[in-house]
């Protein structure tokens, strides 16, 4: 089992996940960042940090958003490790 970050993360890719990350999980994509799954060791840190509540288990995503685990797992194997706090980007209104 590995988490996912969902829809609520793209546009917004606030990084607080990603400094709490104890494995370097995470992939930093151009709109959102993704977790590797065979990285992940689901220890829950991301999900307590994320601000836009956008990380699941992958057992317990959205139905609405089950296309994201596939993504994830996808990036992560394009886009490069993210390992310290960025400035977010700003969403549209």
């Amino acid at each position: 089992m590995a988490h996912v970050v969902t829809e609520p993360c793209f546009g917004c890719k606030y990084t607080d996940c990603v400094v709490a990350c104890p494995v370097e999980a995470f992939r930093e994509g151009e709109n959102m960042v993704f977790i590797d799954p065979d990285a992940c060791i689901c220890c829950d840190a991301c999900v307590l940090e994320c601000p836009v509540e956008a990380i699941f288990p992958d057992d317990e995503v959205p139905e609405k958003w089950h296309d994201f685990i596939a993504l994830n797992a996808e990036m992560s194997r394009q886009c490069p490790v993210i390992t310290e706090r960025k400035e977010p980007l700003v969403k549209s209104p």
